[in-house]
């Protein structure tokens, strides 16, 4: 019994250990830190803010009194003790409640205000003590930058003093990060000519989706302003504020820019030199293209819009197939030139000639319903008919169908080759309407007779030869 005796006081000497191991670790937890109101106006009866917190730990709070302070964006600070509710005040408590009641001032500037408390420690007979650290409330609300502040308002009115949005992103000593550093980039800078306009979404990046950016000009005969966009119209000096409105929870917020505006860019022109036609001869093959310059933009390279005729590398044109290579050329805006208009132009690729030969019958019957079409090309390529004579006939592969009676015009096309040309002849089929006569013999002893029509009869008295 002594030796399980033993065991037992042994097990339960190692859980105690374990346990105490464990709790060496433990901070005091924050349970619920919460103040309210949460808004208080400065017009209203009452300016109390009561603040509760709860904290715990398995061996106890040892502090009498916490510190909590409401504190404005320029660091003036309120504060207040709370005090336990626990009575009488037992440090081995486990889950201890402080409260307190801080009055403010209505001299108080209206805004967003933190709400902290200072740290808690456990009962030191553990062995150890921690701190709980500088305590916050948890989110209360959406507002930007005061998801668990105190809002004092007057009448209603916050007037946040909130940087609701930042910029402009091409003054590189601002050093700021934007969200949108793609968008926003010191590199693209605005260009102030006349004729040009400034949106200032392009350069402000908004931290309050809701307040939509708006921009106002002081010299309008410069810079005008339709409230969205700055028209640059006139040289000078023009002064413009970017600026979000005040909103019953926001303050006004501005920023002043004055800059100033030059000529009007102009548009580069461009002198394109003729291209020579070229033959399909050893296709595919490269030919030298003329230069192209531009003062804006220095050499121009040319585009192809028929890249199954001809691609360019350069001043280089590959031809691939004969037919109609056509290039293109444009230069890019900078911040002295506009873009220049798209020039164009087109050279032949030309292709060996063929011939066809097409001759169909120039008559047929509408009895016959069907007709056999045929025709080849020099280059024994593959030949497509076609028939513009809609309700007269119609085309099934090389099948013509008649319909009814009147002209059929056919058309025959090989449609060519890399260096082959494309080929067509056109015929003129008529079909008559008429039904073919017949013929038959009569017979009256040693008489004869012959009878034609589309239904012949033989006479009184005759009777068809056998």
């Amino acid at each position: 019994m002594k030796i399980k005796a033993l065991i037992i006081s042994v097990v339960l000497a190692s859980s105690n250990l374990l346990a105490a191991t464990a709790y060496a670790t433990e901070n005091p937890a924050v349970e619920s830190f919460t103040f309210t109101p949460t808004q208080i106006d400065l017009l209203g009866s009452d300016t109390n803010v009561n603040i509760e917190l709860i904290v715990s730990h398995p061996f106890g709070i040892e502090d009498l009194t916490s510190f909590a302070t409401v504190k404005d964006s320029r660091g003036s600070t309120w504060g207040v003790y709370l005090t336990r509710t626990d009575s009488p005040i037992i440090s081995t408590q486990k889950r201890v409640t402080y409260k307190g009641v801080l009055t403010l001032p209505r001299t108080l500037t209206t805004g967003v205000y933190s709400v902290e408390v200072t740290q808690v420690k456990n009962n030191s007979t553990a062995g150890y003590q921690y701190e709980t650290g500088k305590i916050s409330a948890k989110k209360i609300r959406d507002l930007i930058d005061a998801e668990n502040a105190l809002l004092v308002t007057s009448g209603g009115d916050l007037n946040y003093k909130y940087s609701t949005f930042q910029g402009p992103s091409y003054d590189s000593s601002l050093s700021l990060t934007y969200k949108n550093n793609v968008k926003y980039t010191s590199s693209i800078k605005p260009i102030w000519k006349v004729g040009e306009t400034f949106d200032p979404a392009d350069f402000y990046e908004s931290k309050v989706s809701s307040i939509p950016l708006q921009i106002s000009s002081a010299n309008p005969n410069v810079c005008s302003s339709d409230g969205k966009v700055l028209k640059l119209i006139a040289e000078g000096s023009c002064s413009f504020t970017v600026f979000t409105a005040k909103t019953k929870e926001f303050a006004l917020y501005e920023n002043k820019q004055m800059v100033q505006i030059t000529a009007a860019r102009i548009k580069s022109v461009l002198v394109i030199t003729k291209i020579d036609t070229q033959t399909s001869k050893d296709l595919p093959k490269s030919v030298t293209l003329p230069e192209v310059y531009s003062a804006a933009e220095g050499y121009v390279l040319p585009k192809t819009i028929t890249p199954a005729v001809c691609v360019t590398i350069g001043f280089t044109a590959r031809l691939l197939s004969g037919g109609t290579c056509t290039l293109t050329y444009q230069t890019a805006a900078t911040s002295t030139y506009l873009a220049s208009d798209v020039y164009q132009q087109s050279f032949e690729i030309t292709r060996n000639p063929q011939t066809i030969s097409f001759a169909p019958p120039a008559n047929a019957n509408l009895s016959a319903k069907t007709l056999t079409l045929s025709a080849t090309a020099s280059g024994g390529g593959v030949i497509t008919y076609q028939t513009t004579s809609i309700g007269v006939c119609s085309i099934t592969g090389s099948t013509l169908n008649l319909l009814k009676g009147g002209n059929c015009v056919i058309t025959a096309t090989q449609a060519g080759t890399a260096t082959l040309a494309p080929i067509l002849a056109t015929a003129t089929v008529m079909i008559a309407e008429g039904v073919a006569k017949k013929t038959i013999t009569c017979v009256k002893g040693n008489k004869t007779k012959k009878v034609s029509g589309t239904n012949p009869k033989c006479p009184k008295g005759y009777k068809v030869k056998g």
